[in-house]
């Protein structure tokens, strides 16, 4: 079986958090949460991940300025960048996917479609 993949999770809110934490456990990957866009930056630059899941609306530094940020950087400009997010209606999926998210994830999660959008992002 493939070795586990390295999940960044940035969200403010702890319930999120937590649910995604344990369903993406469940499917074997490993997990690190933060709660803002500054951190995901600081630990890119020290440790490998597979994938991102990005909060919009987050104190500090907010996902959109985050991904800009994740894509600026040439060691992780290729990342995949997933949106997750609870207003829809400030930005079309089309922006998000121009902001630089490779997927957009609307709340109330679907957690379903979650792990199948991190399985697919992450394959090999």
């Amino acid at each position: 079986m493939a070795s586990s993949k390295n999940v960044l999770i940035a969200e403010d809110s702890s319930v999120i958090q937590n649910l995604a934490r344990k369903i993406l456990e469940f499917q074997n990957f490993n997990i690190t949460v933060v709660k803002n866009g500054e951190q995901v930056i600081k630990l890119l630059d020290k440790e490998p991940f597979d994938i991102v899941l990005l909060d919009i609306n987050m104190p500090v530094m907010d996902g959109i300025e985050c991904v800009e940020a994740i894509r600026a950087n040439e060691a992780t400009a290729k990342l995949p960048v997933v949106a997750i997010t609870g207003n829809a209606r400030n930005y079309t999926e089309e922006e998000y996917k121009k902001a630089g998210f490779n997927e957009v994830l609307m709340k109330p999660l679907n957690f379903d479609k979650l792990v199948m959008v991190v399985k697919d992002l992450t394959e090999d």
